[in-house]
């Protein structure tokens, strides 16, 4: 990602073709498509390959904005009705995006050895692992306003990055 953002002329233009890729609005193009795919601009929510596009936000160093597009992408394509959700859920993708980001964490690169840290949109979760221990992912005031990730604590320790190592995850989580 950082020689990606460098490409781009570093953090700053970065994040501005980040912004520009969920306001674009051009009414020629964009006419009647705002559903079909669960559409944000040229973002396109139901298209799996773009779910890990929020998230580029951490990179670029400006996770509030990757948390203003999650719970706007979770409270408007996601749902408990008949077609609330936007795409097509194939090999489960939509639904893994979904826990995951309600969770606040994804593997942006399931290769990789971390999960960025994104904004919970449940007050509390825990998560059993398979080793028999146990993670719990708290948001501490957490409502429709109040959605920005003040600080992240780990095992009783201030987490300083929106990166969580995967590996320390499972080892260290209680």
């Amino acid at each position: 990602m950082p020689g990606l953002i460098q490409l781009f002329g570093g953090k700053e233009e970065f994040v501005r073709k980040l912004d520009a890729l969920f306001t674009f609005k051009d009414a020629d193009q964009s006419k009647g498509v705002e559903d079909i795919q669960g559409r944000i601009g040229e973002y396109w929510h139901g298209n799996e390959p773009s779910h890990h596009i929020i998230y580029l936000y951490c990179y670029a160093g400006q996770p509030w904005k990757a948390a203003q597009r999650l719970h706007e992408v979770i409270r408007t394509q996601y749902g408990n009705k008949p077609n609330s959700l936007s795409g097509n859920d194939d090999c489960g993708q939509m639904s893994a995006w979904y826990l995951f980001s309600t969770l606040g964490f994804y593997p942006v690169c399931p290769a990789s050895d971390y999960y960025v840290l994104g904004s919970p949109s449940l007050k509390q979760a825990v998560l059993h692992l398979s080793n028999g221990r146990k993670f719990t992912v708290k948001a501490e005031n957490l409502s429709d306003r109040n959605i920005y990730v003040q600080s992240v604590r780990l095992n009783g320790r201030n987490w300083p990055t929106p990166f969580l190592p995967i590996a320390s995850s499972k080892a260290a989580a209680r």
